[in-house]
């Protein structure tokens, strides 16, 4: 087993040097004249980059200091987002390039070929030719001494235009990826936007219709994303005045020691019907059982593998199925197994993928988070692979599920094509 991740560990390694080393290329080799301050400062920078995301991804998995996770947190997450959208950027520049290259030459102005200046010997002043004598009133101009025509382009001219390509197309592409970044970084930053959803239950009375479940996901502290981003997603989810709120799952990334103070402003969470938690696969990376008691502390009810009864359905909560490898993985059995069949019941389960225990325990509906969306474009296309559904609401059988695509961002504080949310989801009786 060990062999066989070291020997992923070195192809996955090979192929993003392979992939800095295209992009050294591209944006350093062939856009500078030569060895100098320039390509010295780029090479600097393509080579600091990933050393400096994985030292971030390192030092946040093994717990270093806070203060050194958060020196190299911005930096390197920031570059895994960057690397990503610039190496997509340069291979559509592969197109791109033909076109330029062509246009380029088009529009350059024909090359006249200067005659080298004739040598003189050393010790004879250089003359000045003497200047031809002007035509007589009448008579026939003097011929024209014949340059020799240019046969085209001259040798040196063309690194030029090479160069010139390289720069506009390589500028073009750097240019993107940072537009891109950082736009996806200040969609994260100003906070996640509030989506409403009403869910039709078969089974809830007259009397539930209109109830309102805030649900945010995946909110992830971290030494990127502090207490003032906890307090702008408690803040918006304040200002739908739900009737409950449901936390389901990936609350931070770090220990309580150190995000203790970030998680605070949950304590200021307000709903009718108080506010619910259950575990994420991050809070078992984060020390699961110390964060259990702390969102306690801060007021908010976790339900580990347990159930609740409100007016008029049933709240239920399951472990993560990270907590298996802890002993502390979902129980569906004791969430759901001893409970009045006839009562609608609402889900919280952090991923998707448990939507089939939920349909063989008649769940109504799930409430889920952990894909992101994506997080960052295509990745939408993995989480697909690895998730029944990304986001948005779907249907199995009898049971809805509801997927979240989170408040917050790992990694990367970035999103591209994701968008940040917090749902409000309305439940509405099919009685009313």
């Amino acid at each position: 087993m060990i062999v066989v991740f070291v020997l992923v560990g070195l192809a996955v390694s090979a192929a993003f040097g392979a992939l800095h080393w295209y992009a050294w290329r591209r944006l350093v080799r062939d856009t500078t004249r030569g060895p100098g301050l320039a390509r010295r400062t780029g090479t600097v920078v393509i080579v600091t980059g990933p050393v400096l995301m994985f030292a971030a991804l390192i030092a946040e998995r093994t717990g270093a200091p806070f203060w050194l996770q958060r020196v190299l947190g911005w930096p390197g997450f920031l570059w895994m987002a960057f690397s990503l959208y610039l190496l997509l950027a340069l291979v559509a520049a592969e197109f791109v390039r033909p076109l330029v290259r062509r246009l380029v030459e088009r529009e350059a102005p024909a090359e006249v070929a200067v005659p080298r200046p004739e040598r003189v010997p050393a010790g004879t002043a250089a003359t000045e030719p003497e200047p031809e004598p002007e035509p007589e009133w009448g008579s026939a101009p003097a011929p024209e001494s014949k340059q020799p025509e240019s046969a085209g382009p001259s040798r040196a001219a063309a690194p030029s235009r090479r160069l010139f390509v390289s720069r506009v197309v390589g500028g073009a592409a750097a240019a993107a990826a940072v537009g891109t970044v950082g736009y996806g970084t200040y969609g994260v930053l100003r906070g996640p936007k509030v989506k409403r959803v009403t869910v039709p239950l078969a089974k809830l009375p007259r009397s539930a219709h209109g109830f309102r479940i805030a649900v945010v996901s995946d909110i992830h502290l971290s030494p990127v994303l502090g207490r003032g981003f906890a307090q702008r997603v408690v803040d918006t989810i304040n200002s739908t005045q739900p009737d409950l709120i449901a936390v389901v799952g990936d609350l931070v990334d770090g220990s309580v020691k150190d995000l203790g103070p970030a998680a605070a402003p949950l304590s200021r969470l307000k709903a009718r019907h108080g506010s619910y938690f259950v575990t994420g696969n991050h809070e078992y990376f984060s020390g699961a059982g110390q964060w259990v008691e702390e969102v306690r502390r801060l007021g908010l009810n976790p339900l580990e593998n347990a159930r609740t009864e409100l007016a008029g359905f049933d709240l239920a909560g399951v472990n993560d199925v990270a907590g298996e490898s802890e002993g502390q993985g979902p129980d569906f059995g004791k969430a759901l197994g001893d409970r009045d069949t006839t009562r609608a019941v609402v889900l919280l389960a952090h991923q998707p993928v448990q939507i089939h225990e939920a349909v063989r325990h008649d769940v109504d509906l799930q409430l889920s988070g952990h894909t992101h969306g994506g997080q960052l474009w295509p990745g939408n296309l993995v989480a697909a692979a690895a998730n029944p559904t990304v986001a948005g609401l779907e249907r199995y059988g009898d049971t809805q599920l509801y997927v979240s695509r989170g408040a917050g961002a790992w990694g990367p504080p970035t999103r591209v094509g994701a968008p940040s949310d917090i749902t409000v989801v309305e439940l509405a009786s099919k009685r009313a």
